[in-house]
This record gives C-alpha cells, sequence and structure tokens, in this order.
C-alpha cells in the first residue's frame, strides 16, 4: 500500500509532485494540503524554498492541464466517463457552462481558489475550447497566489512547531502555573458557594 509519509520522508521533492499529479487524477491527496505541507517542509529544513518552489509550480501547473485535457478530449461526454462523472454532474457541467460565457479568463482566476470546484472548473475549460495558451497564461499567474497563500500558512505553522519545540521547558511551567492557578480558584469558587448555601 501506498505510504505517502513514507515516500516524502525518502523523496521530498518527487513526493510532493506525485501527490499533486494524483489528487488531480481523483485521489484523495488534495492540493492546497500539499502545498502546505511543502511550506512546512520548507520551516523544517527538509527542503529548500527555491528547488521546492519549482517542483509545486511545475506540479500544479501540470495537474491542472491534464485536466483541461480530459474536458478538451472528452466534451460534454466526460460527465459520462467512468472516471470522471463523479467530479462533474450535467447540470454542474451547464453552470459552469454558463459561467465561462459571461466571464471566459475571469472563471479561471476565481476557479482556482474555489476548494471542491477547481477541478470542474478546469475540466469545463477544456470542454469550452478555450486556447490552451489562454489557460496556461491564467493558470500560472493564479497558481502564484495559491502556492503563496497556502504554502505560506504551512511555512508559518512550521514556524510555530519550531518555537514550539525550543520553548517547550519556559511552555509546560507555564501551563503548570496556569493550571495550578485555576484550581485554586475553582477551590476557592466551591468553597464560598458552599459556605453561601449554608448561610
Amino acid at each position: 500500500m501506498f505510504d505517502p509519509t513514507n515516500f516524502i520522508n525518502n523523496f521530498p521533492y518527487l513526493g510532493i509532485f506525485v501527490l499533486l499529479i494524483l489528487g488531480a487524477i481523483g485521489l484523495p491527496f488534495p492540493e492546497d494540503t500539499t502545498v502546505m505541507l511543502c511550506g512546512f517542509l520548507v520551516a523544517s529544513n527538509v527542503v529548500k524554498p527555491l528547488p521546492s518552489f519549482l517542483v509545486v509550480y511545475i506540479g500544479l501547473l501540470m495537474a491542472d492541464f491534464f485536466l483541461y485535457s480530459v474536458g478538451k478530449k472528452y466534451g460534454r461526454r466526460v460527465v459520462e466517463h467512468r472516471r470522471f462523472h463523479r467530479l462533474i454532474s450535467p447540470k454542474m457541467l451547464l453552470t459552469f457552462e454558463e459561467k465561462f460565457k459571461k466571464k471566459g479568463i475571469l472563471v479561471i482566476f476565481i476557479g482556482r481558489h474555489l476548494i471542491g470546484l477547481r477541478a470542474q472548473i478546469f475540466i469545463v475549460a477544456g470542454i469550452m475550447k478555450m486556447s490552451s495558451i489562454k489557460f496556461l497564461i491564467a493558470d500560472a499567474v493564479t497558481a502564484l497566489v495559491t502556492i503563496t497563500l497556502m504554502g505560506g500558512i504551512g511555512y508559518f505553522a512550521g514556524n510555530r512547531i519550531q518555537v514550539v519545540k525550543e520553548n517547550m521547558a519556559r511552555i509546560e511551567y507555564v501551563v503548570i502555573i496556569v493550571f495550578a492557578m485555576s484550581l485554586a480558584s475553582w477551590i476557592a469558587f466551591r468553597y464560598f458557594k458552599t459556605r453561601e448555601k449554608l448561610n
């Protein structure tokens, strides 16, 4: 059985890339989670910032272009395809087609950041025969926002954990004091509450 944790530990850059591609073909490896993981690994000094950025950026564009290509190849028949019909229903296809007719490229810019709808929007872009160059340019620009936002969250979380580890003794000391004060306050409250009832 594929163990992503062990794979990333041994091959971090390849592991991140593979997770992005597997997520694109419908396996349970969400793109945003993978990008956040990359930020976390950078903060933990497991991977270097520039190589990991390039791996994530190329991985995102390849995964997105794969979905776009599926839509372009199968057209409206994609809703009947055994693998992709679960991603997009006929009703959803009609809805997104209308959006593309009215908004066009703006749908790509916004759609990339709509978790759960990203794949469907990219497939519809292919179905609508959007220019490959136009799709790639729009996707390349908005992917930078995804990497900055999600990677930043992962990086920030990684830094916080490092701070926690470095200050664990101090934190434990504070927790003990807070717990002792809370316990003392609760005992005092119960004591005075009992005396009030007796009086």
